[in-house]
């Protein structure tokens, strides 16, 4: 079974489109697939909606997709081919206890996908990307953690050309990795394709 896991600085920089580009190019993979959100205070993590709760069975949720046709991330994941897709919720911090959960789930799946920067703490995955905006300056400390342990930097076309918006991230935490630009609307290509192919080639090689 491989890992893959999928993280990067911020929203809305084309995380979930990696994921779900992923799985539909390697469908013989037969991929679990899970996104993983940590809410902060006051919004329940069973359904998102806000919330005063501070009972345990609102600080945790595990839910698997059904509908291709939502729109929700999990949504796309299946409708890209995934066999499964799940949705994990955690509050903020509390990830640890939602990684039994996790981990069980990992375990009855062929292989899997998870789109994720905090995940990184508690797993070591086959394969990390992360994928990197210069032109977007917000950058999640999760990210910051995981950053020196990705594989390869899958970075955003339309910024490529910019200086890094970011402060406090030295480019030597990636300086040297496998680099490849992504962009609308797939946020994929051939080379990545290649590139992950190659290391769930390995993976199956060594198990």
């Amino acid at each position: 079974m491989a890992i893959v896991v999928v993280g990067g600085h911020t929203r809305n920089i084309g995380k979930t489109s990696v994921v779900a580009a992923i799985i539909a190019r390697l469908p013989e993979m037969r991929w679990t697939a899970m996104k993983i959100t940590q809410y902060g205070h006051g919004i329940c993590s069973a359904n998102g909606e806000p919330c005063d709760c501070a009972t345990d069975d609102h600080t945790i949720a595990i839910t698997a997709e059904r509908d291709p046709n939502t729109g929700t991330d999990s949504a796309r994941f299946l409708k890209a081919g995934a066999v499964r897709s799940l949705w994990v919720r955690t509050r903020q911090g509390s990830l640890a206890d939602a990684m039994p959960g996790v981990r069980k789930e990992i375990a009855r799946a062929e292989n899997v996908i998870i789109e994720s920067n905090s995940v990184m703490q508690f797993l070591r995955p086959d394969l990390f990307l992360s994928v990197l905006d210069y032109a977007t300056a917000d950058f999640k400390p999760s990210a910051l953690r995981a950053l020196d342990r990705a594989d390869a930097i899958l970075l955003r076309a339309s910024g490529a050309e910019l200086t890094p918006q970011w402060r406090g991230v030295s480019r030597k935490l990636f300086a040297e990795k496998a680099t490849f630009q992504i962009g609308p609307p797939e946020y994929m290509t051939d080379a990545v394709e290649e590139f992950v192919r190659e290391r769930m080639a390995k993976v199956a090689a060594s198990s």
